[in-house]
């Protein structure tokens, strides 16, 4: 495969699998339409979108990258990795999404709770009914109350009640970076950072620290371009991938209608090269 800088790529997006509101072959149709040579469908937590995604793009001119993203907590903070070349058939890797995926359960249920005695009427099912995968998360919540009437849009449901520190937040157990790095190496994938310095601008002495941690328990790239990175951020991230001999990757967080950024361009400004994508592929055969 030779480098095509004409061709733009987005190796992180979302499909109705997790949290997104295109499906997976909807998601492929797009990137066919917006001249992306490769994406990857990195839905929250769960695979259950990538089947459909691989058979979508068999049939047109998209590479389709398998992947998931995995929230988890380091030194307080959330971090997501992103895993990208994942034999998505993994027992082992289903079966830690699967406890995953039993936290969130278990999270939606105290959310539910809350907002019951808050005199909200509102009901898990309910919830569920938007969730078109098994995972159910607060953007489903929101929207099962944006439906109801209770609000005027998405955005305000969670400024008032499920961001972090109102009233319907309830936290869930997360796992470790260290884990969810050795988790998507014996998936025969690679690990990435997704957006380092998201909700933390300008901490870039703390982005580096644990760079510099995370690169020696494994993780092998860092988004360096993402919707809603400016110059400076991006500039930085670059130089961290060369200090720490880390791929780059990059891509827009695409959720569809329920969020701003765009397919590919994310905010308008973003342009992932084709030659990030060969550049994680000579990564990615070092797992295989």
């Amino acid at each position: 495969m030779t480098v095509n800088n004409s061709l733009k790529i987005d190796l992180h997006t979302h499909s109705t699998a997790s949290d997104g509101t295109c499906t997976p072959t909807e998601i492929i149709k797009l990137s066919e339409q917006q001249n992306i040579g490769a994406v990857a469908l990195t839905d929250h937590d769960t695979v259950a979108g990538l089947d459909e995604f691989i058979d979508a793009a068999a049939k047109s001119s998209v590479i389709a990258v398998p992947g998931v993203e995995i929230s988890t907590t380091f030194e307080r903070r959330e971090v997501h990795i992103v895993g990208l070349f994942i034999k998505h058939k993994s027992n082992k890797l289903n079966a830690f999404l699967k406890e995953i995926q039993q936290g969130r359960h278990v999270r939606n249920q105290h959310i539910i709770a809350k907002l019951q005695s808050r005199g909200y009427d509102i009901t898990l099912e309910e919830a569920a009914a938007h969730a078109d995968g098994d995972i159910v998360g607060r953007p489903h919540i929101a929207r099962t109350l944006l439906k109801k009437g209770e609000f005027a849009s998405m955005e305000e449901v969670f400024e008032k009640l499920l961001k972090r520190g109102r009233p319907g937040y309830a936290p869930r157990p997360m796992t470790s970076p260290v884990e969810a790095i050795a988790q998507i190496h014996a998936a025969n994938g690679i690990a990435v950072w997704a957006h380092p310095i998201f909700r933390q601008i300008n901490e870039y002495q703390w982005c580096r620290k644990a760079i510099k941690y995370l690169k020696r328990h494994g993780l092998d790239a860092i988004e360096v371009y993402y919707s809603s990175f400016n110059h400076e951020q991006s500039s930085a991230l670059l130089a961290y991938a060369e200090e720490f001999e880390l791929a780059r990757s990059g891509g827009s967080d695409f959720h569809g209608d329920s969020h701003d950024a765009k397919l590919g361009i994310g905010n308008g400004g973003l342009h992932v090269p084709f030659e990030f994508y060969e550049e994680l592929l000579v990564k990615a055969e070092k797992y295989r």
